[in-house]
C-alpha cells in the first residue's frame, strides 16, 4: 500500500521521538509534512528476548526504549 521496499534504508521513513504526546504528534501532520502517523504500544522485553533466542530480528525503532540508559566505559583503578 505504501509502496516500501526495505524498511531500514527508505527515506518515506522517519522515527519520531516516543515520548512525545499524542497531541504534538498530530500537530505534526495537520502541518503537512508527515502525511501520516503510526503510534504503537511499545514492545515487551519478554517478547525482544524471545525473538532473539528464536534467531530472530526486530524491524527498525521497535526496540527503542525510554529512558535510554546510561553508557559508556567504566574504569575502576584497584
Amino acid at each position: 500500500i505504501l509502496n516500501i521496499e526495505d524498511s531500514r534504508t527508505s527515506k518515506q521513513i522517519g522515527f519520531i521521538n516516543a515520548t512525545e504526546n499524542f497531541d504534538a504528534l498530530l500537530k505534526k501532520v495537520e502541518s503537512g509534512n508527515i502525511k501520516a502517523i503510526f503510534a504503537l504500544y511499545p514492545v515487551n522485553i519478554k517478547d525482544v528476548f524471545r525473538i532473539s533466542d528464536a534467531g530472530g530480528i526486530m524491524p527498525p525503532k521497535s526496540t527503542w526504549m525510554e529512558p535510554k540508559l546510561r553508557g559508556g566505559l567504566v574504569i575502576h583503578k584497584f
